[in-house]
């Protein structure tokens, strides 16, 4: 009798091809979250409510509301994203423009989004997460044109912004409002985020579609 030999399991750590790590974390499904990043394979820890669920709600929340009033984007939850060879992440929210209307991702025909999202968001716990260090230099050399980062533990929000190759940090303006520079309207309430303020989040982005840049990317988007 000839047997299979058994895929190894996805270990934190594991320096993997992105064909090997996809190997084995589909031979785990019971598996919820492993990403690839330079190479190294790192493993979901248990999920707080308080330190991830609500945060991750909230923005979820946000993005899913700017995409209902501009029809025709892409949004993924949790959702593998194949950067390159070495990169394999899989963030916790990410918004696309259709590569037919001028994005830089693609649909396979396996399901999976192919080449870097507009924009990619974490909720990390802190400063030293390695989504703001091993991550984000994939991110920024792939080409994620902004990566937003919510730092519970922290109290902040960072928003990057990728120009001439380098993430620059966005600083809020006189308003505490962070504004999209890819996706006209798409505007952060950053107090309003930290305090799970629903409404208040809809209210910045219905004041951001106000502006006709809104009414233009709407268009675009309808014409693909």
């Amino acid at each position: 009798m000839v047997t299979s030999p058994r895929v190894p399991v996805l270990c934190a750590g594991d320096r993997l091809t992105r064909d090997e790590f996809e190997r084995r974390y589909s031979a785990m499904p019971d598996l919820k979250k492993a990403e690839l990043i330079e190479g190294v394979v790192y493993l979901g820890s248990p999920v707080s409510l308080l330190r991830h669920g609500l945060p991750h709600t909230n923005l979820s929340s946000w993005l899913t509301y700017y995409r209902e009033i501009t029809p025709g984007l892409i949004a993924g939850d949790n959702s593998t994203v194949r950067l390159d060879l070495d990169n394999e992440p899989q963030p916790d929210l990410l918004l696309c423009i259709p590569a037919e209307a001028g994005g830089t991702s693609r649909i396979t025909a396996g399901g999976y989004l192919e080449g870097p999202p507009e924009m990619a968001i974490e909720v990390a716990a802190s400063s030293v997460s390695y989504d703001l260090h091993q991550k984000l230099g994939a991110y920024r050399r792939n080409g994620v044109q902004e990566y937003l980062v919510h730092r519970v533990d922290d109290g902040e929000v960072d928003w990057f912004v990728l120009e001439h190759g380098t993430y620059v940090r966005q600083q809020p303006d006189a308003e505490d409002l962070l504004k999209s520079r890819v996706f006209p309207g798409l505007w952060l309430d950053v107090p309003a985020l930290l305090r799970g303020d629903l409404r208040a989040l809809r209210a910045a982005i219905q004041r951001g579609i106000v502006d006709p840049a809104h009414a233009a990317f709407v268009l675009r988007l309808a014409a693909k």
